[in-house]
């Protein structure tokens, strides 16, 4: 009986990890085609970062969303509508050739689509199906994943960009996100291990009734914007920065890959150090450790050994973020409605991802650099270490139906 729990929580977590491996690993890498959509379309750097920074919102809007609906419908039905939208808004992409119709493209459809196949929903899904004691480190697993889709879709879509051009490398991209669909259904159904799929606790609005007074929820809410700005910003305009230091392109794709890489072991890393070790002062060192990188990486001259060793640093911390917040709301409020209360804080991520891709636009067209940029992610860094560590962990606060 236990080889048969153990297998299923493997089953269900390493099925998660992957599907969060595409959907990441294709929205990772959506600043790469910043410069050639701008080459064939003329629209301007500042207005195709508006789209994808309209796309880091929706990315974040559409989780709490999907959240509350999985919990009707189902997670798989959701995961699937998901995985559909995101192959969608690829392939109409390349047929947009206004600002309006990249926004509705790549920051609506696409991004919804992996929104809907992120983060809450597959936390949500497995943290429902396993053992307590196992989520920390499963959180971990799915969070590499994320790491895993950027590390193997950077060098791929630089590669196919170069050699087939950049609509049919989004297309390929589309092609390879229908390897999720099978994996879905592998989720549709609670594990037999019979761990917590119904799971008792207050209603949906009794929890947010709990959680919007919680000041607790709230730092992890300021904590995880600073994350989202610093992720967005990077992810749209490294490809640019390697440009504005004379580097080859491929050095672009190598460093989101390296991001990637490392994220797999900081990922893992932070999923057992949540098991043994108070998941807010983890957060507050992941946040400092970015500002310290940043730091350092501005002092530094711009070579491509400089921008591989930043990649290897940030990447550490990258997505690492992930399991001790998602744990801390857990811990907080319990798993029942963890997908939508997680999901919550995600919005706030992609609030400041809107930020981050779209004021790293509007920084380079008006001074020609990112210099102010890099400063005010280093401050915004400092400033979540700091919060975070006030954070209470406590056991659930969950109240009474009939309360």
């Amino acid at each position: 009986m236990r080889q048969s729990t153990y297998a299923s929580v493997w089953l269900i977590t390493l099925s998660a990890a992957i599907i969060l491996a595409i959907t990441q690993g294709a929205r990772q890498t959506t600043g790469m085609y910043v410069s050639p959509i701008n080459t064939d379309t003329g629209l301007g750097i500042a207005n195709i970062a508006f789209a994808m920074a309209v796309g880091q919102f929706v990315w974040g809007a559409v989780q709490p969303l999907s959240g509350a609906l999985a919990g009707r419908v189902g997670y798989a039905p959701m995961l699937a509508i998901g995985v559909f939208l995101m192959i969608l808004g690829s392939v109409i992409t390349p047929f947009m050739t206004t600002t309006l119709g990249l926004v509705i493209a790549l920051g609506v459809i696409q991004a919804a689509g992996a929104g809907i196949g992120s983060f809450s929903l597959l936390m949500g899904a497995v943290a429902n199906r396993i053992p307590a004691e196992k989520r920390p480190f499963a959180s971990g697993v799915i969070n590499a994943g994320s790491s895993l889709g950027q590390f193997i879709f950077a060098p791929i879509t630089a590669g196919l960009i170069a050699w087939v051009g950049w609509v049919k490398s989004l297309w390929s991209v589309a092609a390879i996100a229908l390897i999720a669909l099978p994996l879905v259904w592998i989720l549709r159904a609670p594990s037999q291990a019979g761990s917590t799929t119904m799971v008792e606790g207050p209603s949906l609005k009794e929890q947010l009734r709990i959680a919007v007074r919680d000041k607790s929820y709230w730092l992890l809410h300021a904590g995880f914007f600073t994350c989202g700005f610093h992720i967005a910003f990077l992810v749209t305009h490294l490809p640019t920065e390697v440009q504005l230091c004379d580097l080859s392109p491929s050095v672009s794709g190598n460093a989101l890959a390296i991001i990637g890489l490392f994220n797999i072991a900081g990922s893992l890393l932070i999923g057992w150090m949540a098991t043994r070790w108070r998941m807010r002062v983890l957060l507050a060192g992941l946040y400092a450790s970015r500002a310290m990188a940043i730091g350092l990486y501005l002092l530094a001259p711009k070579t491509p050994e400089t921008l591989y060793i930043f990649s290897a640093v940030i990447g550490l911390t990258w997505l690492a973020t992930v399991p001790p917040t998602a744990g801390l709301v857990a811990k907080l409020f319990g798993v029942k409605h963890l997908a939508t209360l997680f999901g919550l804080t995600l919005l706030s991520h992609q609030i400041g991802g809107f930020l981050g891709a779209w004021l790293g636009g509007i920084a380079i067209e008006s001074t020609g650099s990112y210099q102010w940029m890099w400063f005010a992610d280093m401050a915004l860094a400092l400033i979540a270490a700091a919060v975070s560590l006030p954070v209470r962990e406590a056991p659930p606060r969950l109240v009474s139906a009939a309360a």
